[in-house]
């Protein structure tokens, strides 16, 4: 029915073409397709844009990429809302493009068209046992907490272990981590998805593993999102702290990146802390220097993930780039654990009759 709604608009909008100073389609009604039409409606006075979406609601990663304890960041919907309203933007909703209607007839129908659509799949590691049972993406799981439709039914398996690992280190991976490891009576007060807060209630995890190819010099989350993680209350964080040992490159990158140089006191502060032993104790331990080799087989469980078979790494200036790059040492050690989250990147889907990348995921 909404497909054909939109269809009957497509239609009765553009009969004539020509007689338009200017007609805009931006597909994805996320920040990067609200913030394009704003511009496009200060920019061109008369021009009349419509935004269009797979989902039938608006607002993209604000609605379900945002971890729900971030109320501050969602305060942009309003600034969206804004945009929405203006009687020369329209929101359509329920138009899948390739689907619903195709690339070639939103070029004959409009001026202009804007693929803000985002990355809505995930890259992979390549790896034996990537397929086990277990193991998920972290944008999979994110959706999940978020109530976005496609995941809703993802039912991740929190209560047959302890022990989480999360391939990533960065601002996506300390969200999940987070919101694992986060008391629930927290989570109740902001608005997570019913069901996964119900899951998370019931969860068993205590323990989180979260692992990064390279070295905390090189950790890739921002110091907003690390001093949240470190400030959950009783929380036991781990960090060796032979793995804040200094290079004379790493000394180099800390000078240029004042990021990077806060990220990394933090973690010296949380390397140094007092250990926490009360019983239940909850724990955080950041992982450097390990790239996954293969996931682990339970054996008894019908391909069931039980572990991660990691690679010790040590850090190499990438010729050309000046930029240090993890290569492995041959030697490798095993992360046991019941769930795997991966945090390593997002790509994007190919769309008919737009060139595509499928090696780096770009259109």
């Amino acid at each position: 029915m909404a497909f054909c709604r939109a269809k009957t608009w497509f239609s009765r909008s553009f009969s004539s073409l020509s007689s338009n100073p200017l007609r805009v389609c931006v597909v994805g009604s996320g920040p990067a397709g609200f913030y394009t039409a704003e511009k496009m409606l200060k920019a061109h006075q008369g021009a009349e844009i419509d935004i269009v979406d797979r989902l039938p609601t608006p607002f993209g990663l604000v609605r379900s990429g945002v971890a729900p304890d971030h109320p501050e960041t969602k305060i942009v919907v309003n600034q969206f809302s804004r945009v929405a309203q203006n009687d020369r933007c329209s929101f359509i909703g329920n138009v899948t493009l390739g689907s619903s209607i195709s690339l070639s007839e939103l070029r004959e129908l409009y001026h202009v068209v804007v693929l803000a659509y985002g990355a809505e799949s995930d890259r992979v590691l390549g790896i034996p046992g990537e397929d086990f049972a277990g193991i998920h993406s972290a944008r999979e799981f994110v959706w999940w907490y978020n109530g976005h439709p496609d995941c809703k039914n993802l039912d991740p398996d929190l209560k047959s272990t302890d022990t989480a690992v999360i391939l990533g280190q960065g601002n996506v991976a300390l969200d999940v981590a987070r919101i694992l490891l986060r008391p629930t009576m927290e989570l109740a007060k902001t608005d997570i998805a019913s069901h996964a807060l119900a899951a998370l209630e019931e969860s068993s995890i205590r323990k989180v593993y979260l692992v990064g190819r390279r070295g905390p010099v090189q950790a890739a989350c921002t110091a907003k999102e690390l001093r949240e993680i470190l400030g959950i209350k009783d929380l036991n964080v781990h960090i060796q702290e032979s793995d804040l040992l200094k290079s004379p490159a790493d000394e180099e990158e800390l000078k240029n990146n004042r990021i990077q140089r806060r990220v990394y006191e933090l973690l010296s502060k949380a390397a140094s802390g007092p250990s926490l032993t009360s019983s239940g104790q909850r724990e955080l331990h950041f992982v450097f220097f390990r790239k996954p080799d293969r996931f682990l087989d339970s054996g008894d469980r019908n391909g069931h993930v039980a572990g991660v078979h990691c690679e010790k790494t040590i850090l190499k200036e990438s010729v050309g780039s000046g930029k240090q790059i993890a290569v492995g040492t041959g030697q490798f050690e095993d992360l046991e654990c019941g769930i795997v989250l991966k945090s390593i990147g997002y790509k994007s889907v190919p769309i008919n009759g737009l060139p595509f990348d499928h090696h780096k995921g770009l259109a």
